[in-house]
Formats: C-alpha cells, sequence, structure tokens
C-alpha cells in the first residue's frame, strides 16, 4: 500500500499563487507517475498535471503555462506550483501516484485538498 498526504491548498484571489504538495509513503515502486487531478462541484474528475520518474510531464490545455509541477525523488513528493489562478480553478485537488510492476499499473489517491479562487 501507498499513502500519500497533500497539503497546500486554501483559499486565494484571483491572480494569486498556491503551491501544492504531495508526500507518498509506504511500498515505494521506483517506476511511476504522480499527477493532480481536480474535482469541480457537479463535475468530473480531471487530469490537472502529471509527472513521470524521469521527469515527463503533461499538462491540461486549461493551466498550460500557468502550473508547473515538479517532484522530488529523494523525497518521493510532487508539487503543483499554481500561478494566475482563475475562479474556474475552484476544486478539490486530488494527488495520484501510479505505480508500475510489468504490465500491472496500480493507482493511490490522496484524500483530496480544497482550492477556492475568489473573483
Amino acid at each position: 500500500q501507498v499513502q500519500l498526504v497533500e497539503s497546500g491548498g486554501g483559499l486565494v484571489q484571483a491572480g494569486g499563487s498556491l503551491r501544492l504538495s504531495c508526500a507518498a509513503s509506504g511500498s515505494i515502486f521506483s517506476i511511476n507517475t504522480m499527477g493532480w487531478y481536480r474535482q469541480a462541484p457537479g463535475k468530473q474528475r480531471e487530469l490537472v498535471a502529471a509527472i513521470t520518474n524521469v521527469g515527463s510531464t503533461d499538462y491540461s490545455n486549461s493551466v498550460k503555462g500557468r502550473f508547473t509541477i515538479s517532484r522530488d525523488n529523494a523525497k518521493n513528493t510532487v508539487y503543483l506550483q499554481m500561478n494566475s489562478l482563475k475562479p474556474e480553478d475552484t476544486g478539490v485537488y486530488y494527488c495520484n501516484r501510479r505505480q508500475y510492476s510489468g504490465v500491472i499499473s496500480v493507482d493511490y489517491w490522496g484524500q483530496g485538498t480544497q482550492v477556492t479562487v475568489s473573483s
């Protein structure tokens, strides 16, 4: 099992910044992808950004140029720097870690952290 502990959410005005962190512990596999998903009220959970263990990144078009995902493999931690926040970025942000063992992958989720952007 893998445990994910998130921190860094909160309330911010439009145009402001927040930094989310997610630390993984437990049965850590070296080949993995870590990412952030968000879920707004009444909407499906969507990918915000992801990063592989070798540093390849992927972003939702809605956050490109504003958000930056990074990781510290030594600390098994992933970060999401969110700049120029907009009210539509509001939602619960969930940390995800997908670990691979051969052809098998397993997803782990954090408990979620609320991000609220006021206009």
